[in-house]
């Protein structure tokens, strides 16, 4: 049987380099109303009660930027800014380092700023109540219609759109399984494509949380108009 705390530690990931929107510098440091994006996701966990503590990994080089931008701002939550890896699984890996593995922990992307508490509190509703499930991910139901094709760009399969979801973050599960995943993804070379992906592959059983389409990532300038 699993411990279930109530209490998650957040993992905001903000190391990307925003190469796609052609910034000159990172996407989580574009000021949206005067703040860094990054800033709107940790002023929103900071007033999530069952999140208790936030730990954010970043660039070596915005390091004391950020910590400067959380003490500026009356941020008290977060316990740990951190140098990531050169991908986003190195990055979490080296945060976990700093999780304990009866904790519950989140994940989060730093450039989605639309974070809701229903996600975090539902989350743990979940896992307490069904000692079976290693972890939950937020996710909504497509709304095209989704093609299969080959390497020459025709269709090959049509699959049905209700077994699809688009999975967005957080993503939320036992520290214990989610740090185990981690490590043998990093044992035997592996690259997820999310976190859930590395719990999925060492058999964990993974919920998903039907959330908001208004959940989005900020990854290209066209996203922008949604803020």
């Amino acid at each position: 049987m699993h411990c279930c705390n109530s209490k998650i530690t957040l993992i905001v990931a903000a190391a990307g380099s925003g190469k796609r929107m052609k910034l000159g510098y990172p996407k989580q440091f574009l000021e949206i109303d005067g703040k860094p994006l990054f800033l709107k996701v940790l002023e929103l966990a900071e007033n999530i009660k069952v999140i208790a503590d936030v730990i954010v990994v970043t660039g070596d080089e915005f390091v004391k930027y950020i910590e400067n931008e959380c003490f500026k701002n009356g941020i008290h939550k977060v316990s740990k800014v951190i140098s990531g890896g050169n991908e986003r699984q190195y990055s979490i890996e080296k945060a976990l380092a700093h999780c304990s593995n009866d904790s519950i922990i989140a994940v989060q992307d730093g450039v989605r700023p639309f974070l809701k508490e229903n996600y975090f509190t539902d989350a743990l509703e979940i896992l307490k109540n069904d000692s079976m499930v290693d972890g939950v991910v937020v996710g909504v139901p497509l709304k095209d219609t989704i093609k299969k094709i080959d390497l020459e760009g025709f269709v090959v399969e049509t699959p049905k759109r209700e077994e699809f979801i688009a999975v967005h973050t957080p993503q939320i599960f036992r520290g214990e399984i989610l740090k185990k995943a981690y490590l043998k993804a990093k044992n035997e070379g592996f690259l997820g494509t999310d976190d859930s992906s590395l719990v999925e592959r060492i058999g964990g059983k993974v919920r998903v949380l039907i959330g908001d389409y208004d959940n989005i990532k900020i990854t290209t300038v066209e996203d922008l108009k949604h803020l």
